[in-house]
């Protein structure tokens, strides 16, 4: 289980964090509010200044302006009390290529002041477990892959029980299978009471597993907060499979809707944008007591990726 947390509602407040860097100003006013428990999703498309924010948050970069609250705690004056209740990942693990994965983490281990060494083994021999590397402890860290030695920095930042776990790219150079363990790994320490902060470019990854999210464009905070209402705030839109095309398009015209113009591969459909708070149980009442032929009703909503370009004009391929 996690460490006790303190009074603070939230594991990660920032407030007008701005940092520039000679003439380029990196971060922007950025206010973000991260909830304890949360498993936050931090997007962006390349160069808008999530990592820079994510060193800020740590300690690592000094911000320009604003101000910052880690685990209720104020930041940087409370690095040293705050940082061990903390593990991070951020842009890739550095490893001692010429010894093993275990003896990497053994000497990270007796590095922190804090860890006890009467349970060093144990602890080293458990969080390489977690994260898959159990058959590779006495592998020479130089011959690991990339994903495993992605896996390795996860494993380091899980030697120790946190509050908060940051994670910068967690998933990359890790196959498919990696991929959907590492996604297990932070449902799990999700349910344990851990927050877990996610910056990722894979926005199928970030809506498997997070339940909220926050994006960036050009060094400003474009929006934040849950992930269901994120995408509720884009267009719904109802598709309707009938013979009866002419018969839908009136009595959703009736109800308030704008049927569009039937296409030539769909004959048999008619789709419209629906309506915040309009009912598709009542839609299909209405069509069925006209007589209209449903064959298929159904709402389909804006993707992640359909609401992220919305946002920031750009795509999805968004390492930054």
């Amino acid at each position: 289980m996690s460490a006790a947390p303190s009074d603070s509602d939230a594991a990660i407040e920032a407030s007008d964090l701005t940092k520039v860097f000679g003439k380029q100003r990196a971060v922007d006013g950025l206010t973000l509010t991260v909830p304890r428990g949360a498993v936050f999703g931090f997007l962006g498309p390349n160069g808008s200044g999530k990592t820079t924010t994510i060193r800020m948050l740590l300690g690592l970069v000094a911000p320009t302006s604003g101000s910052i609250s880690l685990l209720g705690e104020p930041m940087p004056s409370a690095l040293a009390g705050v940082l061990p209740r903390v593990g991070a990942l951020v842009e890739g693990p550095a490893v001692y290529p010429y010894l093993s994965g275990r003896d990497n983490l053994m000497r990270l281990d007796a590095a922190d002041v804090r860890s006890d060494a009467a349970t060093r083994k144990t602890r080293v021999a458990s969080a390489l477990d977690r994260v898959g590397l159990g058959h590779a402890a006495t592998k020479k860290a130089g011959t690991y892959s990339l994903g495993m030695k992605q896996r390795l920095g996860l494993a380091n930042a899980l030697l120790r029980d946190r509050e908060l776990l940051v994670l910068d790219e967690p998933t990359n150079g890790l196959d498919p299978q990696g991929t959907r363990e590492v996604r297990g790994l932070i449902r799990s320490l999700a349910a344990d009471g851990t927050t877990v902060f996610v910056s990722s470019h894979l926005l199928s990854e970030i809506e498997q597993v997070c339940s909220h999210v926050a994006v960036m464009s050009a060094g400003r905070l474009v929006t934040q907060g849950r992930l269901d209402e994120l995408r509720a705030a884009g267009e719904r839109r109802l598709t309707v499979t009938t013979p009866d095309t002419d018969a839908a398009r009136g009595v959703l015209t009736a109800r308030g809707l704008a049927p569009e113009l039937l296409t030539a591969d769909a004959p048999d459909t008619v789709t419209a944008p629906l309506p915040a708070g309009l009912a598709v149980e009542e839609l299909t009442a209405a069509l069925v007591a006209a007589g209209v032929r449903v064959r298929g009703i159904a709402v389909s909503g804006e993707t992640l990726e359909d609401r992220f370009v919305a946002l920031t004009g750009e795509g999805f391929d968004v390492a930054g």
